[in-house]
């Protein structure tokens, strides 16, 4: 059984890795000025619930599995993952707006944000591949 949650967790993974990368590939298009910006947060919004969920999902199976160590790891991510999707101001396209995307910054900081959490979606496909490899060894 835990096999099969650290097989259903490195797709999961793998998918919030590939999330990870996409959105440093838009942003990055963003800032050297290939595609605007309503068409740039148009793009990533689309996946910022999927990406919620797939993050809430593994948190989850971790808590359901007691895996306590790896789930207060994912959870500050997972909840910071809820907070900025629910906090979105009302009038806003999204988590990512085109009207705010260049004031104050925001660019670099969902640059450095997806940046963290490629890093961190990294550390933890290393570590379920390893658990998975220690639990079928």
């Amino acid at each position: 059984m835990e096999s099969v949650v650290f097989i259903f967790s490195l797709i999961d993974c793998c998918a919030l890795i590939f999330l990870s990368v996409y959105f440093i590939i838009t942003l990055s298009d963003l800032e050297c000025d290939y595609i605007n910006a309503r068409s740039c947060c148009s793009k990533l919004n689309k996946w910022v619930v999927p990406e919620v969920i797939g993050h809430a999902v593994v948190t989850v199976l971790m808590l359901i599995s007691l895996h306590w160590f790896i789930f207060l790891l994912n959870l500050p991510v997972a909840t910071w993952n809820i907070y900025r999707y629910i906090m979105v101001p009302s009038g806003n396209m999204g988590v990512f707006d085109p009207t705010e995307i260049h004031n104050r910054g925001q660019l670099k900081s969902h640059m450095k944000e997806a940046m963290i959490k490629l890093g961190f979606h990294l550390l933890c496909f290393f570590m379920y591949l390893y658990r998975l490899v220690s639990k079928i060894v």
